[in-house]
């Protein structure tokens, strides 16, 4: 019996073996991370999508972030279409809840720029640089938008009452960004910041404005072939990515393998593969039945 229980633990320790080994464990690019659909040229991990994103957008426990030197934020949908992404900074203010802001920034070598953002200013200090005679930096003609916000219950988050003075609000262009675009709250004086790129269906009710940051990304196709080859690549159910010491474009697949144009013909070998494995198993399986009965018999 002592011989039958350790060969029956040998036999055990073995199928878990099996069992835990990945199934495509050279799959590191992904085509979604949590909810969204990664495309390029964004990835979800060294090597994967376009090199030149690879610093501002990764996918983080199953999160897509991206990160600048003001800050990490959540993308919460992309456009593809548009070469579009939209942020939801936590911390950010909207008409449902007001509070103190962090300071927002671009990086100036990455490939984003701010689309139809409009940055709204909160609670500043009057003797802000915003309104130094020579130099005023609010829009004159968007108190409406400041009246609006001002107007919301969430403004007690900032210590004011609804429909309070609008002086310390300020509408403010990304053109006067900066060759940074940045928004440095404590340099300008102000308690938060909102950002809103789209009025919704109502340019007057700030409750149905969509409140976020919209990015227009882009990428200098010159001399790359990645957006071409991108198109077969996940078409084909293929993951871009690069590799080497050049960066050159790969297409990742399912299956672990790396080619130079697309995954067509691998799904097939990766089924196949699948099928041989799942027949050895069903005799590794009856093997395994065999020796237990054996070791109990004699």
């Amino acid at each position: 019996m002592d011989l039958a229980f350790e060969s029956l633990q040998v036999l055990l320790l073995s199928l878990c073996c099996l069992i835990l080994v990945p199934s495509a464990a050279g799959w590191a690019c992904r085509d979604t991370c949590g909810n969204l659909q990664v495309k390029y040229p964004f990835g979800t991990g060294p090597g994967c999508g376009d090199p030149r994103f690879q610093n501002s957008v990764s996918c983080v426990n199953q999160k897509l972030i991206f990160t600048t030197h003001s800050g990490s934020y959540p993308i919460s949908s992309i456009d593809y279409s548009q070469t579009t992404i939209y942020l939801a900074d936590p911390r950010m203010s909207s008409c449902a809840s007001m509070t103190s802001s962090g300071s927002f920034g671009l990086d100036t070598t990455a490939p984003f720029k701010f689309k139809n953002d409009i940055f709204v200013l909160l609670n500043c200090s009057l003797s802000s640089c915003l309104y130094s005679p020579t130099n005023y930096m609010c829009d004159t003609g968007s108190s409406q938008i400041c009246s609006a916000l001002y107007s919301c219950p969430g403004v007690v988050g900032l210590g004011l009452q609804p429909y309070s003075s609008i002086s310390s609000c300020c509408v403010y262009a990304p053109i006067n960004l900066g060759s940074a675009d940045e928004i440095n709250l404590a340099k300008l004086e102000c308690q938060s910041y909102t950002s809103i790129y789209s009025f919704g269906n109502d340019a007057t009710d700030p409750t149905r404005w969509n409140y976020g940051i919209a990015l227009k990304y882009s990428f200098n196709v010159g001399n790359s072939n990645f957006p071409t080859a991108c198109v077969n690549c996940e078409q084909s159910k293929g993951v871009c990515g690069f590799t080497g010491r050049y960066n050159s474009f790969t297409c990742v697949c399912r299956n672990g393998v790396n080619t130079t144009t697309d995954c067509y013909g691998q799904e097939d070998y990766w089924n196949g593969a699948q099928s041989h494995r799942s027949a050895a198993f069903g005799l590794w399986i009856a093997g395994l039945v065999l020796a237990i009965a054996s070791s109990f018999y004699f």
